[in-house]
């Protein structure tokens, strides 16, 4: 897959860079059968595929015409919600806890992702990210490493963590990201996110309600 969006990206840097030289040379009335006139266009031929190749990068592949065959990776911008579906058991009750409500963000560009997952005790940083995308294998998957920070006051019973969640991509018919993680605590679990909005929100949305285990230390 790589090969083949590498391969459609050369073919276009080249058919841009043709198009520019013969309209550079027509509107200057320039022959490019001289060396002298060929050459000499080089400077505003590159100036005009680094343009281009610049706001491809800023803006261009977000768009839908280019997925598949120039751009292989889906655009996942934006903010996400749902629930994780963890193993951890509580150390007073010896029980699991129900859903947590979960945000992740993204904020992607042509070159870069980073994940950031909220619950209301935690935050989790991500620091290794990438793409598994083969269309032939139906494999459309996000996998990143990160590292959780709880509360401060959340020490006795959650401390920070690395670990890592892959989630597999699901676009049609809605927006969905369902994965699983596991941590360096040996916990594990599942998470199932639907797609929120494009802003970057910075607090869980309040009608996912609050985290199940807060919620039941308060009521003591």
């Amino acid at each position: 897959m790589r090969n083949i969006t590498v391969k459609s990206s050369l073919y276009i840097l080249v058919g841009i860079s043709a198009i520019a030289w013969f309209s550079l040379a027509y509107f200057a009335g320039l022959d490019l059968s001289k060396v002298k006139d060929f050459f000499g266009l080089v400077p505003k031929v590159v100036t005009i595929d680094l343009l281009v190749v610049a706001a491809f990068v800023k803006w261009g592949w977000k768009l839908k015409i280019f997925r598949g065959w120039l751009v292989p990776f889906p655009n996942l911008n934006g903010s996400w919600v749902g629930f994780i579906y963890s193993d951890w058991k509580n150390p007073e009750t010896g029980e699991k806890s129900p859903p947590i409500p979960v945000m992740l963000t993204v904020n992607q560009s042509f070159f870069h992702i980073h994940c950031m997952m909220r619950t209301s005790e935690m935050e989790s940083s991500s620091y290794s990210e990438g793409f598994l995308i083969e269309p032939d294998r139906q494999i459309k998957n996000i996998a990143y490493s990160y590292t959780s920070k709880p509360r401060l006051s959340l020490n006795e019973r959650s401390i920070p963590h690395d670990g890592t969640a892959v989630f597999k991509i699901i676009e049609k018919p809605k927006k969905k990201l369902v994965g699983r993680y596991w941590t360096e605590r040996l916990t594990k679990g599942e998470i199932i996110l639907q797609y929120h909005s494009k802003e970057l929100l910075e607090e869980l949305p309040e009608e996912l309600g609050d985290h199940p285990v807060t919620e039941d230390e308060n009521r003591r």
